[in-house]
């Protein structure tokens, strides 16, 4: 394998040299190494790596007691913590193929995945937030309500057959959990540790493991299938980078139906590592969670990161054990001149999470300021013309596109050559540059780069400056016609101290400070956070954002 491309001093990277090819076995080595160490940490349980690995088993064996085998269809409609997790490895164990939905999903969205998916068994909680999934399924599927036992049959979702509720009451159509599992894996003398070891001998690294729907800003979800194989080795090759080992806490509250989420969960198997679990991120406990853990290793987005920085009890030298996390949180002497110099490692869910990376800690020099790093080993990139797909040379703006170990098998439901090129690359839809010395630039996604009077402008750049001030939550910058400059610069932001409105003249006297000119918005808006549209899967809608902007602009 080839070694990292950065030293840094205090990076405590961990050589991993596992042999594990599929999840049944990293799961089994990662218990033989780690036995009692913690793995997963709530407020009330507390779970070493000897004692998942048992938990999981008797839960897989509950699923093939019930029917459920190797590629199965297995949704899962839970939140972010252990009962997840455990329920992931079950499945996994015994080449179940995983399903993770989102829990912001509404009716006709969780109807469409479910439907889509062709889930056989759902795996839920009673609802989660102001979700009540149980209500949710009975609209989606009205005729559940007159059934009872098992197997389920409705209309509506022709492969559905079993609904598994992580609680101790539910409707007659489903089965309490997990106590079910529990008690099917028990009536059953010959299901033991031995034939699930011959189960989990037959999970090929080539068996789909996971679908992962992620959505654009018009279609319907895609989703991106990966292997066994794909998920072990490449978080493998992946905690390389990112670093850590057995002394290390992770707190990440993204959910794990996208893939940075389920990505952490990964990188805690191979190194060792513990993961911190709070119900919902808010502030104040999510900082006493990170000091009563001592979570070094932090993946939060900006905004979370941005309240806990702001956060009156925020206090600098309370997070001195950070091995990785936002800029602002780290100590003074981890922290180069600025964030730009850290490479921002990027990814997707087609690439199975990052594609670009540098290592933790690692430090760009003065001109690579901005760069997203250098490519995953054996991952292959090109810069190429977005219309005529021939490749670009170095330094020159055009699609990003992939080719490698660790991108996706295909989408579900969707012929391989509508996926990828003739020779085997996906065509990204990410604007960038691949420098002399192989380092990305992204530039942004095709399509968002914003033309005003013949000059390019990146909403990324502008966002960026406006996410700097301490009076700014939530920036969003798009491009909206005009019949002299083709395009005009027009942002919108969520105050950070509302009802309190921020001053818009200083704010323009900032961005007149820190952009050209032809950068600097010609329009800005105070939005609320409830005005901002979202996706199906929780992502900006770029479209619907440009279309609420565009009449704000057209009231002027």
């Amino acid at each position: 394998m080839e070694s990292p491309r950065a030293t840094e001093p205090d990076r405590r990277i961990t050589r991993l040299s596992s042999d594990a090819t599929t999840l049944p076995a990293l799961i089994r080595e990662a218990a033989s190494r780690h036995g009692d160490r913690e793995f997963l940490i709530t407020e009330t349980r507390r779970l070493g790596y000897r004692e998942v690995e048992r938990e999981s088993a008797r839960l897989a064996l509950g699923m093939l007691a019930s029917g459920i085998g190797k590629g199965t269809r297995i949704g899962m409609l839970m939140p972010n913590g252990p009962d997840w997790i455990l329920t992931w490895l079950a499945a996994s164990r015994i080449g179940a193929l995983v399903v993770p939905l989102s829990t912001f999903s509404q009716a006709r969205e969780l109807h469409w995945l479910l439907r889509h998916a062709d889930i056989h068994t759902l795996f839920t909680t009673p609802g989660y937030l102001r979700h009540d999934y149980l209500a949710r399924l009975e609209e989606i599927a009205p005729g559940l309500s007159g059934q009872s036992g098992d197997p389920i049959r409705v209309p509506e979702l022709p492969h559905l057959r079993r609904v598994r509720v992580w609680s101790d009451e539910c409707p007659s159509w489903a089965v309490a959990e997990p106590s079910g599992l529990r008690c099917a894996a028990d009536a059953v003398d010959v299901l033991d540790d031995e034939y699930l070891k011959a189960v989990e001998a037959d999970v090929s690294p080539a068996d789909l493991a996971v679908v992962i729907y992620t959505s654009g800003s018009t279609a319907d979800p895609k989703g991106a299938c990966h292997t066994q194989g794909t998920l072990v080795r490449h978080s493998r090759v992946v905690s390389e980078f990112l670093g850590g080992g057995e002394e290390d806490v992770l707190y990440a509250p993204p959910p794990f139906f996208w893939v940075g989420g389920f990505h952490r969960i990964l990188h805690a198997l191979q190194i060792g590592g513990g993961m911190a679990f709070l119900d919902t991120f808010e502030p104040t406990a999510a900082l006493e969670l990170i000091k009563r853990e001592r979570a070094s290793i932090l993946m939060l987005w900006p905004h979370q990161a941005k309240l806990l920085v702001e956060h009156p009890e925020y206090r600098a030298s309370d997070f001195d054990f950070l091995f990785s996390g936002p800029y602002a949180m780290l100590r003074e002497d981890r922290r180069p001149a600025s964030p730009d110099m850290i490479a921002n490692s990027i990814g997707m869910t087609e690439s199975c999470s990052y594609h670009t990376i540098e290592a933790t800690g690692a430090v760009l020099s003065e001109e690579k300021r901005g760069a997203c790093g250098r490519p995953l080993p054996g991952m292959e990139r090109q810069i190429r013309d977005p219309d005529t797909g021939e490749p670009l040379g170095a330094g020159e703006v055009g699609e990003l596109c992939l080719r490698g170990f660790n991108l996706m098998q295909g989408l579900y439901k969707r012929e391989r050559e509508e996926v990828f090129t003739a020779d085997g690359f996906y065509q990204t839809g990410d604007s960038g540059r691949i420098d002399e010395d192989d380092f990305y630039f992204f530039e942004g996604r095709l399509g968002d780069m914003i033309k005003t009077g013949g000059a390019n402008v990146s909403p990324r750049e502008v966002e960026s400056v406006l996410m700097s001030m301490a009076e700014v939550e939530q920036a969003h910058v798009v491009g909206v016609e005009d019949p002299d400059m083709g395009q005009l610069v027009v942002a919108g932001i969520v105050p950070a101290s509302p009802p309190t409105p921020p001053d818009l003249d200083e704010l323009r006297v900032v961005l007149r400070r820190e952009l050209s000119a032809f950068k600097v918005p010609r329009h800005l808006f105070i939005l609320t956070e409830g005005e901002i549209p979202f996706t199906d899967t929780g992502k900006l809608h770029p479209g619907r954002l440009r279309e609420l902007l565009a009449a704000r602009v057209g009231l002027l």
